[in-house]
């Protein structure tokens, strides 16, 4: 088992989603979250004066998967998300060693 772990723009959240759901992943936790790379943050104006924003406005998408569905899913989302641009996000995975699913007690593969 692995988690995936991808900052994106919010506007890709819908593809994403909508391109794990056709995999059958649908499991997916999103946190607003705010960040900044290469783009170095942006400039806004307020009352006609420019001040300069650090923070880019992301989604954090955690992603617990199978092994099988490992490779799949990343490309997915890479798929879903890429525009081309700077910005468009990363993506992290990492194994798993324990899933337990609270309700059941069902744990591993069966708890995803």
């Amino acid at each position: 088992m692995h988690m995936i772990e991808c900052v994106v723009k919010p506007a890709a959240l819908d593809r994403v989603k909508s391109r794990l759901a056709q995999l059958g992943i649908l499991g997916v936790t999103a946190l607003e979250c705010k960040g900044y790379g290469r783009q170095k943050g942006h400039t806004e104006r307020y009352r006609g004066a420019r001040m300069d924003v650090g923070f880019i406005p992301k989604v954090l998408l955690k992603i617990a998967v199978r092994d099988d569905d490992r490779d799949k899913a990343i490309d997915a989302i890479v798929e879903a998300a890429r525009t081309g641009e700077i910005g468009d996000g990363k993506l992290f995975v990492y194994p798993l060693t324990k899933v337990v699913r609270i309700r059941t007690g069902e744990t591993d593969d069966e708890a995803l």
